[in-house]
């Protein structure tokens, strides 16, 4: 519905638009098109809405020329596609995108479906008001939002890419290098199937270089060229109270609180700083003169950070933002016991659990980083199973402590002066006339560690997204001058010789 709608008012606007900035032009020719994918579904719980957006995406590919290949994998497909260089002898780069996104709670987003996208402009007093599609065809503000689920994570990419091919193909510039695409539909599920995918097609896949496309730009907003991401492996915990909840008049002050122990366990993991205390955790991390002065090159301010995420200040594992993407973290990412709110009732609760990522960096080992976990719980006097336990260890041991792991993807990092960062240094530059902020390591993780490891591939992130896009939750949102940028990066990318 809303492309029929879109494509008579858009197509009509075109020949009014012509004097404007052609990246501009193209962003509004497209609209149809991310208004349509947008609406489907893409969720990689559901696997009949993921081979919907698997089949969109194919055939938008094929119609560009493509040559494309679905691979099908235990848990989700992929989608594999490629297009030579009319030019012999010329390097080959791997583009690597994800078309899923995360789960979506309704009664949440300030709209009625998050899969029907709304065009929202900020009124003062008003917040986020909704516009109808109509403005698009007289003049697109930047600061305009798209707000859907994957407007920013991260559909958006795959149709400034398309935009980007199309716009070379009408100039009658031809690709200055061969090109493979990789999409997957399971990132948010942290791709359990790519490292085999790699390993069974590793010779399909085998690339001088490798792009990723997702994430956030700097909070200047300014462009952006990721050298890294972290990993990210998960922990789950649980302590044992009574077998049953059990009245707190009757049990309280003798029927040990999972909840409390769970508490002081986690309170022991970290000091009043944010510095983990488990020995060793921070071992193999430290800054030569060089990595300094990088770091230090990325314009951040921090009291602006601090005023967005509403702090007054940070954590102090390091003496700035950047160097403190540069450490694995302890993250508790959440906790459940008992009940509260209005379901508060007076009980000791039989059990609580939390949930910890561990955001991993490249001097980081996973295992060793999980074990000292492990060690460090011991430590405290617990003592470690692996499944619900049983009445025998329920009598036999003071403090039990469920453990459960699973590490996802490690981390990888790529020099600044290797052949793909000066290629997209040089694509970023001749786009916007100065060099992009050129980051160590990006905040969030990407499982990409297989290609890096397996086809010895150097690789790269380039973000689109405005930063404050509410990626992952509720109420998720594109500018719309983020989305010109990124049609315009596209461009120059697909049209900027390597060498």
């Amino acid at each position: 519905m809303y492309r029929i709608l879109l494509s008579a008012s858009l197509c009509l606007s075109l020949v009014a638009l012509h004097s404007q900035d052609k990246f501009m032009d193209q962003a509004v020719h497209s609209m149809p098109d991310f208004i349509e994918f947008l609406s489907i579904p893409n969720d990689a719980n559901y696997i009949e809405d993921i081979v919907k957006n698997v089949s969109w995406v194919d055939h938008k590919l094929k119609e560009r020329n493509f040559t494309t290949t679905i691979w099908d994998t235990p848990t989700r497909p992929v989608l594999f596609a490629e297009a030579k260089s009319k030019m012999s002898n010329k390097p080959t780069v791997l583009f690597y995108f994800h078309a899923d996104g995360q789960s979506v709670d309704p009664q949440f987003w300030f709209q009625g479906d998050p899969f029907v996208p709304v065009l929202k402009k900020q009124v003062e007093g008003e917040g986020w008001v909704n516009i109808t599609w109509d403005h698009i065809k007289d003049n697109i503000d930047p600061e305009w939002r798209i707000f859907a689920r994957s407007s920013s994570d991260s559909k958006c990419n795959i149709i400034m890419f398309l935009e980007g091919l199309d716009m070379i193909d009408q100039e009658g510039i031809g690709l200055p290098y061969n090109l493979k695409v990789l999409i997957d539909f399971e990132e948010e599920k942290s791709s359990p199937s790519l490292p085999e995918v790699v390993e069974d097609h590793k010779d399909e896949l085998s690339a001088d270089m490798l792009v990723i496309y997702d994430g956030p730009r700097h909070i200047s907003n300014r462009p952006t060229i990721a050298f890294g991401a972290r990993g990210i492996a998960a922990v789950t915990l649980t302590t044992y109270g009574p077998v049953f909840a059990q009245h707190s008049g009757h049990y309280g002050n003798y029927a040990p609180n999972p909840a409390l122990r769970m508490s002081q366990l986690l309170a022991s993991m970290k000091d009043d700083d944010g510095r983990v205390l488990i020995d060793g955790y921070y071992d193999g991390i430290s800054f030569d003169k060089k990595t300094e002065q990088i770091l230090d090159a990325v314009p951040d301010n921090e009291a602006i950070i601090n005023a967005k995420l509403g702090i007054s200040q940070p954590d102090s594992v390091a003496d700035s933002y950047q160097k403190a993407l540069q450490y694995p973290s302890l993250n508790i990412r959440g906790m459940a016991s008992g009940w509260v709110g209005s379901e508060a009732r007076t009980i000791v609760p039989s059990q609580a659990t939390a949930e910890i990522d561990i955001r991993l960096v490249k001097e980081s080992n996973p295992n060793k980083l999980i074990q000292l976990l492990k060690a460090h719980i011991v430590d405290q006097g617990y003592h470690i199973i692996y499944d619900k336990p049983t009445q025998r260890e329920r009598l036999s041991y003071k403090k039990l402590c469920r453990f459960n792991s699973k590490i996802s993807y490690q981390a990888f990092r790529t020099e600044f002066d290797s052949e793909v960062g000066v290629w997209l240094n040089k694509a970023l530059t001749r786009a916007f006339g100065s060099a992009p902020i050129r980051e160590r390591t990006m905040g969030g993780s990407i499982p990409i560690s297989p290609f890096v490891r397996i086809l010895e591939a150097p690789a790269v992130v380039i973000p689109f997204a405005n930063k404050d896009n509410n990626q992952h939750s509720p109420n998720e949102n594109l500018r719309l001058g983020n989305y010109i940028d990124g049609i315009k990066t596209m461009y120059y990318i697909l049209s900027t010789p390597i060498n």
